[in-house]
Parts: C-alpha cells; structure tokens; sequence
C-alpha cells in the first residue's frame, strides 16, 4: 500500500488526526470566543495549530503575542488598507512591528489574542483577509511585482492571480474544499522576461511561452524547500492558455489534495508524489480532473532576462508616470513607516502599494511632475532608492526574535554583517546574500549567490550560532539552486569568510588596497 491519502488512521501523523477530529476553517467561527477565553485558557491545538487557519500564529518565542499572516494576491494592497495594517500594528506599541515576506505578502507581529475580533472586522471593511495563510493551505499566490506598470512585460498578471485566490478561498470568506491539503502549496505566476517570482521554487508556476504564435504558459511542478530535501521545479511538459490557468490549478491542487502523502510529514509536498508516480502519470491524472488533454509544453520559455530587483525609478508604460522602489532592510518595518507609505502612495501615486519577493516596497503611478518632491521625503533617507550594491539585495527570514524554529538570530545580524563589509569594500555589482535561521529555508539560501543558514557549531568546547555556506543559487534566466559549500563557520567569525568570498568569487576588493593602488 503506498503512503497517500488513503492510508488508514492509524498511520496517519499527528497533524492529519486533529485535521481529521476537526476542520482548521472551523475556528473562523470561535473567534468571540477564543478572544473572551484568553489564550491561555483555549484547546491547545485550537491555539498551536487551528488558529494558522485563520492566518493566526502562536508563537512559542512570545507567547501572548501572536503574529498575523495576510493573503495579499500579487503583493498588491492600497493605501488604506496599509494604513488599517499600520493601525494594527500601532497599538501594541514596541511589540507591533510586521515583516514583508519572501512570498509578496506582510506578517503583523505582537497581535492579541482578545483583540482578534475587532482587528478582523477592520481588515473585512477594507478587502483584507488572512484566511488560509497557514498550515496545509496554499501560501500567498506570487505574481510579477511591476505587473501592468512593465513595457515589457508579456502577461499582466494580477486578474489571474486574484481568480486563483478567489477560487481557493472563496474570495476570502474560507474555501473548505481546500483547507486540508496534505501539507502547504505554492503557486506562482510570472509574465515577465526576468522570473521576479522565482518559478523554480514553487509547487506550481506558470511562465510565459508562445505557441504557435500564441502566448500563454509552461507549467513547472514540485519546486520546494524543507529541512530534508530541496528541490527546482521540473517540467510538466504542458502549455496552457491563460484562459485555462485557473482550471490547471485547481486540478492540481485537488490531485494533490486526494493523493498526496499524509503518513509522513516530511514526505508530504507535491514532489515526493511526482517522485512515486512519475511525471507522466501524475500529468494524466491531472488532465482526467481537467476534462481535456495539455498541449505539449512550448520548446522555450520567455524568461530571457537577468532578473530585477525593481529599487530605484523606473518609467511605467503609461507616459508620463513612474514607480520608485524603496529598499526596506530585510523586510521589517513599524507602525509610523506603514503610515508614511500609505501617506506617499496616496499623495504622489494613486494610492496603490506593490510588496516584492525581495522583501521590498513599489510605490507606481507617480506623475513626472511630482518625482522630483517625491525624492525628496524624509522617508527616502532609510528606505533608500539607491542602497548600497550588498544592501539592496539582502534577504532575511524572521529568525530566532519571534521564530521558534530558527537556530539563530538573522534580521539584524545580517544588516550588521552587510553595513561592515560596505564599509570595508568596493563592489562592482550587487551581490544577492540571503539569510535563513534554519533549514526550513523561509530566507532562501539556494537561490542566493552566497546564502546562509542558520545551525549550531562548536567553537573551543563551546555550543554557537552559526552558520552553513550555500553558493552558486542563480535566479533569471537559467535558474538553478546553489549547494552548500561549508558547514558550521560560527556566526562571530563570518566577516572575514564572507569578505574573502565576495573579493575571490564577486570582484569585491577592499578599500584599503584600492586607495594604495590610487
């Protein structure tokens, strides 16, 4: 018998026995309750798991203060609604910060328990939801950053990706036909030249190819990261137009859904199933749900360019306006900078605000008139348009601050790290160093050109934090994931390791050297 979804019971892990006594979705209506009950005092699995339902997180680090994941399709939200997330945020005071994720989307830190009533009727009244941003659910939907704003750019991706979420979570109300997946999913949606999302690392991407003269997409399935196992996505060898997309993610998510593996946790994303049944067979059973046969996948994509980072001022396709990339150090930001850019998307642009998979911030539609003002703000002096060649392309994941999982602390180490060697060396281009507190991988290391992940080493006797070095991650055109290179270098002792990379495999030299040759 193989290990899917009709195992029985009793092999069935911990996680599929209390999905199996009780739906995740069902806690979106205890919230009253759970909000009078304290968290103390709630079912603990109600607590620790059913609540991520609801984009609800217990977080073990801070217990009493949850954090809140948002559903934000495309990394597109509107002033307003950044302005209600601010407000949240605001009143916990210094415990109210939230972080722009590697997948478009905002996680609010220091939420309580008693208030979640009130924080989820304010977010309904502006179009926010977070239902279905954790646990065994489909992840925040990613799509093209500068979608609609990009001359070149081949599909505008943002109706696509709303559907797909509208599909799956029944425009934001909960969708029960999809809240018990054998473990989370990702979906991706590039029309771009330069994969901004990152298709390689998704369970299902789409990317753009013509056919026959035809645009539409090739399908990759399976991309993921886990503790265990990372793995690139792989060709399904289908082409579908975009009128079909919608449909193609719903029959692999539900052939997903009705077979993927439930006995072991570790082996449950999409990719250990295409390993059993092969790609053939897996695309069959996709086209059985679907109702009618793929196309074979078009010969080439179209992702041909270097990808972009989307910091500074570009000019839009529409005459005469401009989007500005502000560059948000690894991602964190507090109640006072989400006013002040809900405040500029409304008085420069139209009020609109783009989150990137670089942990970055797009403010479009700023008419040439008002560029030179805009440049001007106050704000501009942290969120810088113009950072330096290592700061404008630093990733971190949450780390050991708020994530019981990370063996080591990452956001503000990693700003340290980068500022000192800015100050020590000349670059020549950017150099794309992420940051991850464990082998989870939320920061990313394998699409890095130099990533780091968190661990414990030893150091004369002594347990530290450090971490293991992953080189060679390529992102564009030609996409691939880097390797581990070292293991174990402690966290204290990596200044000097990383110089040594950046000036051997990167052209970095120091400044020293450079003022002498001068």
């Amino acid at each position: 018998m193989t290990d899917t979804a009709t195992s029985t019971t009793a092999s069935l892990n911990k996680f599929e026995k209390f999905k199996a006594e009780k739906d995740g979705l069902t806690v979106k209506g205890e919230i009253e309750k759970f909000a009078n009950l304290g968290w103390e005092a709630m079912d603990e699995t109600d607590r620790d798991h059913r609540l991520k339902w609801v984009g609800v997180f217990f977080r073990p680090v801070t217990p009493g203060k949850f954090m809140m994941r948002m559903r934000i399709p495309n990394g597109i939200l509107t002033s307003d609604q950044m302005q209600v997330l601010a407000e949240v945020v605001q009143r916990y005071g210094d415990d109210g910060s939230a972080d722009i994720t590697t997948r478009q989307n905002i996680q609010l830190r220091g939420i309580r328990i008693e208030d979640l009533p009130e924080i989820f009727n304010k977010m309904h009244a502006v179009g926010l939801t977070s239902i279905q941003s954790g646990m065994d659910n489909i992840r925040n939907i990613t799509g093209d950053p500068v979608a609609g704003l990009d001359a070149d750019e081949l599909f505008d991706t943002r109706e696509l990706v709303q559907q797909i979420q509208d599909m799956l979570t029944n425009k934001g109300q909960g969708n029960p036909e999809f809240t018990n997946l054998p473990r989370k999913f990702n979906i991706a949606i590039t029309g771009g030249r330069d994969n901004s999302v990152h298709a390689e690392i998704n369970d299902l991407a789409f990317v753009p190819a013509f056919k026959e003269g035809i645009l539409g997409f090739n399908i990759l399935v399976g991309g993921f990261f886990s503790a265990k196992r990372c793995e690139a996505a792989l060709p399904l060898n289908a082409w579908v137009a975009p009128t079909d997309v919608v449909a193609v993610c719903r029959a692999i998510v539900e052939v997903f859904r009705d077979n993927g593996f439930r006995a072991n946790r570790q082996k449950a994303r999409l990719m250990w199933l295409i390993d059993e049944w092969g790609l053939d067979k897996f695309r069959l059973e996709v086209e059985h749900r679907l109702g009618k046969a793929f196309l074979p996948a078009a010969p080439k994509d179209e992702i041909d360019w270097e990808k972009r980072d989307h910091v500074g001022v570009y000019k839009q396709k529409q005459p005469g306006l401009n989007y500005v990339g502000l560059h948000i150090p690894v991602g964190r930001f507090y109640a006072g900078d989400m006013f002040e850019i809900a405040r500029l998307a409304s008085v420069y642009g139209n009020g609109e605000i783009r989150l990137t998979v670089e942990q970055n911030v797009i403010i479009p539609n700023i008419p040439d008139s008002r560029l030179a003002t805009f440049l001007t703000e106050p704000l501009l002096e942290r969120f810088a348009i113009n950072p330096g060649l290592l700061t404008r392309s630093l990733v971190s994941c949450t780390g050991a601050q708020f994530c019981n999982f990370a063996l080591i602390e990452t956001k503000n180490r990693a700003l340290a790290t980068i500022q000192a060697l800015e100050s020590e060396l000349i670059l020549t281009r950017p150099v794309r160093i992420h940051w991850t507190g464990c082998p989870n991988s939320c920061g990313q290391p394998q699409v890095a050109d130099i990533g780091l992940m968190g661990t414990k080493t030893r150091k004369n006797g002594k347990t530290l934090e450090g971490v293991d070095i992953y080189m060679g991650g390529k992102v564009g055109k030609d996409a691939h994931l880097g390797t581990c290179v070292t293991k174990g270098i402690p966290c204290e002792d990596l200044q000097p390791v990383l110089q040594d990379l950046l000036i051997q495999h990167f052209g970095a030299k120091l400044k020293a050297e450079a003022l002498v040759t001068h």
